[in-house]
């Protein structure tokens, strides 16, 4: 040993390990279209942004651990007082299981179950004590008059109540230290850009501001017009660029909601501006606070006191969010493991047939239009690899290799990318095929020839896919192929479920054998 560090092994590690001598003479330049930003929204995309947490999903979380922490505080004083004296019963369990239901529920009825709460202390610590207090007054009112208050441990019941109330207290303090390290760091806060810095976008931004303990961070204004109608500054909040910049813009930095501040009533300026933004995987809505015309308050959505009214949402997001998080790594790692014997006779299969790699490396489009490398088995030889994809594979391809035929025939090529989805997490079982970057039809590139082509990108890219499980897979030579992806790939995350997930995945065998004349 010459005392050289070595780097440990781990998936990323091993994967460029195989891919290190893919096919370099070949690589193309990769050349990234971005539209110019001013450089006020420039100074926004540079900072550090960290990741959101999303607010459901963390009292979501909390009233878990209040069913479980006073859950675990109730047995273990019956395991350790009652039960040594008395024998087991299965009274005293289902009592606690309902004293805890029924915390949860009044620490519900009480609106403890806040974010915004959370970073307090009095508010939160009065209502959870007066909660937790009727809840047993409230059990000891329905054991008197069930008759069976005498079958309980008076000093069990106190102990299970102050000690309860003990756990609580001290999980709300630790709470609320996490949740006001979060908001310093921005986990909470929903970054919000606002179309329209005339009078209009400068009062809804007052609106905002004014609010206490709101999550709303404005990042800043964009407007089209350059007439004394448009604000450089709204209530302080910089006006960023045009419309046309807000794709761009959204794709460097993390945007969570787009808020219009015009009025109803310019619905074309309006309509026009939804066609280029709805392709963003954000909440996009229409502030309502200047209109005259008044809805039913239930029409409205709310940002704190400031009435909004919905127009796109992002997919998938909260719990359905942490659903196909679990979905991908467990269903993931299971494929993973099974595929691991046929990864390893395909791998021995395309280095025996031509020099070069075992695996090849690829950028495609990923969440959000993100460039991802998404990992497959070689199926070219190696010194005609097209890193790019600028020039799409046809039938009898001259630069397929003999194995490679058979496996891209039975997408066998595409089983690495169950790292991506397991390791990585660039990409899930299921959801639209990550296209690769200079994908083109006709010399097209994709986003040029079908509307809407990026609203693709709204969730995760998959391995398998609504619009490959209905034969829209393979060679892309005419508009009808692309345009169908898009359609069922649109129709997907429109109706996606974990169901729907789990029924693609299951015709997905089915499909690659009855469904694969266009790929070659």
């Amino acid at each position: 040993m010459d005392g050289t560090p070595v780097e440990p092994l781990n998936a990323r590690s091993m994967l460029d390990a195989a891919t290190t001598a893919a096919a370099r003479p070949a690589d193309q330049p990769f050349v990234e279209r971005r539209r110019r930003l001013s450089p006020a929204a420039l100074e926004i995309v540079n900072q550090k942004v960290a990741r959101a947490y999303s607010p459901i999903v963390i009292t979501g979380f909390v009233r878990v651990v209040d069913f479980a922490l006073l859950s675990l505080v109730g047995i273990a004083l019956y395991a350790g007082y009652v039960m040594p004296l008395v024998g087991f019963s299965w009274t005293y369990p289902a009592q606690i299981v309902a004293v805890a239901v029924a915390a949860v529920i009044c620490f519900q009825a009480a609106d403890i179950y806040q974010v915004q709460l959370f970073r307090g202390q009095l508010r939160q610590m009065t209502r959870m004590i007066s909660s937790w207090s009727f809840v047993f007054l409230l059990f000891i009112g329905i054991s008197f008059f069930a008759k069976f208050g005498t079958e309980v441990s008076r000093l069990w019941l106190a102990a299970f109540y102050v000690l309860g109330l003990a756990a609580l207290i001290c999980e709300r303090l630790i709470l609320r230290s996490l949740v006001r390290r979060w908001a310093r760091q921005g986990r909470l806060d929903r970054r919000t850009i606002i179309v329209g810095s005339d009078s209009n976008g400068e009062q809804l931004v007052e609106a905002l501001r004014a609010q206490e303990d709101s999550d709303i961070h404005v990042l800043g204004v964009f407007d089209d017009r350059n007439d004394s109608r448009a604000l450089d500054t709204c209530a302080g909040a910089r006006k960023l660029g045009k419309v046309d910049d807000i794709v761009e813009f959204a794709r460097r930095t993390r945007v969570d909601l787009v808020l219009f501040a015009l009025p109803i009533s310019a619905e074309t300026r309006i309509l026009e501006m939804l066609k280029k933004l709805w392709v963003l995987p954000v909440d996009i809505r229409l502030s309502a606070h200047t209109n005259k015309l008044r809805f039913r308050p239930r029409s409205y959505s709310y940002l704190g006191e400031v009435p909004t009214l919905d127009v796109f949402e992002a997919p998938i997001t909260d719990w359905d969010l942490v659903m196909k998080w679990l979905f991908d790594r467990i269903v993931g790692g299971f494929a993973l493991l099974a595929a691991l014997p046929v990864m390893a006779l395909v791998a021995l299969a395309v280095k025996l047939d031509s020099p070069g790699p075992v695996l090849f490396r690829q950028k495609r489009f990923g969440f959000n239009n993100e460039r991802i490398d998404v990992y497959k088995f070689r199926s070219m030889h190696h010194h005609q690899a097209d890193p790019t994809a600028s020039k799409v594979v046809t039938r009898n391809d001259p630069r397929v290799t003999r194995v490679g035929r058979f496996i891209r025939k039975t997408s066998l090529d595409e089983l690495p990318q169950l790292f991506n989805v397991v390791f990585f997490g660039n990409l899930s079982l299921v959801g639209p095929r990550p296209h690769a970057v200079q994908g083109k039809l006709q010399s097209r590139l994709f986003d040029e020839a079908v509307d809407g082509y990026f609203a693709r990108h709204r969730v995760k890219p998959g391995i398998t896919g609504w619009a490959q499980i209905n034969g829209w897979r393979g060679e892309i030579d005419n508009q009808e192929k692309i345009q169908k992806r898009v359609e069922f790939d649109l129709y997907y995350i429109e109706n996606w479920s974990v169901l729907f997930d789990l029924v693609i995945l299951l015709k997905t065998p089915i499909s690659l054998l009855t469904k694969n004349e266009n790929a070659y």
